[in-house]
């Protein structure tokens, strides 16, 4: 009789077991649910603005007029003249016109330029282009303008300390009235460059 009790203390023990088992599985699943449904309601606010997200490409297409206007960008490869006959080469990078930071005028402009060897023997020590020395001149008028001053350009490029193939980047301010928007650029030793745009 005893062991019949036992056997049957033993029968409901696993059964407690089970059943608490099974209840603790259901509190789980209830709880992952329960956890699903806060996170699908917390992207919920993530994806309401989602409509800004696709204006806001409008709002970045709409300034492309104003780089339409900024059309005096020189494209590489659009100016390049000869130097010293064929030993090298130098090519307008920008013509930019920026304010004088002593006056506060903006009658500079930045005149930003590349200048590469191309003969790998024939250079001599006096192949030297003066950037300094640059001038611009009114395609309109013919007035020239001249370098603001020395320290406001890179001075002096030397060919014979360029290797073969390889280039040296200069720039000089060339004092040009506002309201001017293009030039003729005249480098020392190097082929004209004609109506050459300012960028502002």
């Amino acid at each position: 009789m005893s062991t019949f009790l036992s056997g049957v203390a033993v029968l409901l023990s696993t059964l407690a077991l089970g059943c608490s088992g099974y209840v603790a599985y259901e509190v789980f699943t209830l709880r992952q649910t329960l956890n699903a449904t806060s996170t699908a309601s917390n992207t919920i606010p993530t994806q309401v603005p989602s409509p800004t997200a696709t204006i806001s490409p409008q709002a970045t297409v709409s300034p492309s007029p104003a780089s339409a206007t900024t059309s005096a960008i020189i494209s590489p490869g659009q100016f390049v003249q000869p130097a010293f006959g064929k030993k090298a080469e130098v090519e307008l990078l920008s013509a930019k016109r920026i304010k004088d930071p002593e006056t506060g005028n903006r009658d500079v402009v930045n005149l930003q330029m590349r200048i590469r060897r191309l003969a790998t023997d024939g250079v001599v020590g006096s192949d030297i282009i003066s950037v300094a020395s640059t001038t611009a001149r009114n395609p309109d008028t013919s007035v020239t303008y001249k370098g603001v001053a020395l320290n406001r350009s890179t001075g002096s490029v030397s060919l014979f300390q360029v290797r073969p193939q390889a280039s040296a980047d200069a720039y000089i301010w060339l004092r040009v009235p506002d309201g001017i928007n293009n030039l003729d650029i005249f480098v020392p030793d190097t082929a004209a460059f004609k109506n050459v745009p300012i960028s502002s």
